[in-house]
C-alpha cells in the first residue's frame, strides 16, 4: 500500500521494501493521514509514569509537552496525526497525544521524519524538540510495526549532545491489530538504566481520517 506521491508516508518510506511484511490493517494505519488528520480514540489498559516528580524536575530542561507525570489504569486517550513539511522541505509526521487521567489531562507531542540511514526514523520529542531519538523501524513476524531506539541526543540550539548511559533512555513501540476486537493496538515502553521504566502505555483504539 502506498501513499499519494504529494503526501508521502513517513513510516512506509522508512520501512522501505519491508513494509510489504506488515499486515494490511497496520499498513493502512502506517500509510498516514495524507492531506487530512488521522484521529485516534481509545483506552489504555495502563499508562503513564510512576516517576511524576522526576518528570516535573526534568521539564525545565526538556521543555513542555513531553514528560507525563501521572499513572493510571483504563485511561482514555486521543491522538491526532498530521503530515507537515519541515523548513528544510522534509515530510514530518506530527503526533499530539492526550492522556485523560482520572485527576488531570496530560499531553505530549512528537515529530517523526525519515532518517539518513536506511530503515531509521528521527524522532523529536516535546514541544521544544530538545530530545531526539534515532529509531530502528521494522516489521515483526506478526506483521506489526516496531520502532526501537538506537541513539538519544539532547538538542540545544545548534549543539547536539549525545546522552550517555545513565542519562539516556531506550524506547520501544509496537503498533498492531487485534482480530477479535477489530481495533488497532499499541504498546510503548521507555526505560532509563537507573530509574527503570519511565513511561509505559498499552491499549487499543479505532481511527479515522478527518479532512479540513
Amino acid at each position: 500500500m502506498t501513499s499519494a506521491p504529494d503526501r508521502p508516508s513517513v513510516l512506509l518510506a522508512a520501512l522501505g521494501p519491508t513494509a510489504d511484511a506488515l499486515r494490511p490493517e497496520v499498513a493502512q494505519y502506517a500509510e498516514g493521514p495524507g492531506d487530512g488528520i488521522a484521529v485516534c480514540d481509545g483506552v489504555f489498559s495502563v499508562a503513564g509514569s510512576r516517576w511524576g516528580r522526576f518528570g516535573l524536575l526534568a521539564r525545565p530542561f526538556v521543555g513542555p509537552r513531553l514528560m507525563i507525570t501521572s499513572y493510571g489504569a483504563d485511561v482514555p486517550f486521543h491522538v491526532e496525526n498530521r503530515l507537515e513539511q519541515a523548513p528544510d522541505g522534509a515530510a514530518e509526521l506530527r503526533a499530539t497525544r492526550t492522556f485523560r487521567f482520572a485527576r488531570r489531562t496530560e499531553t505530549f507531542v512528537d515529530v517523526l521524519r525519515v532518517g539518513e540511514q536506511s530503515g531509521t526514523l528521527v524522532n523529536r520529542l516535546g514541544a521544544a524538540q530538545r530530545v531526539e531519538l534515532t529509531l530502528r523501524c521494522e516489521a515483526t513476524p506478526e506483521g506489526h510495526l516496531r520502532l526501537r531506539s538506537e541513539r538519544a541526543v539532547l538538542r540545544l540550539g545548534r549543539l547536539r549532545i549525545p546522552l550517555p548511559g545513565v542519562f539516556s533512555v531506550s524506547v520501544q513501540v509496537e503498533d498492531g491489530f487485534d482480530d477479535d476486537t477489530g481495533c488497532q493496538t499499541v504498546r510503548a515502553l521507555a526505560r532509563n538504566p537507573l530509574l527503570g521504566t519511565v513511561l509505559t502505555y498499552r491499549g487499543s483504539f479505532r481511527w479515522r481520517i478527518r479532512h479540513p
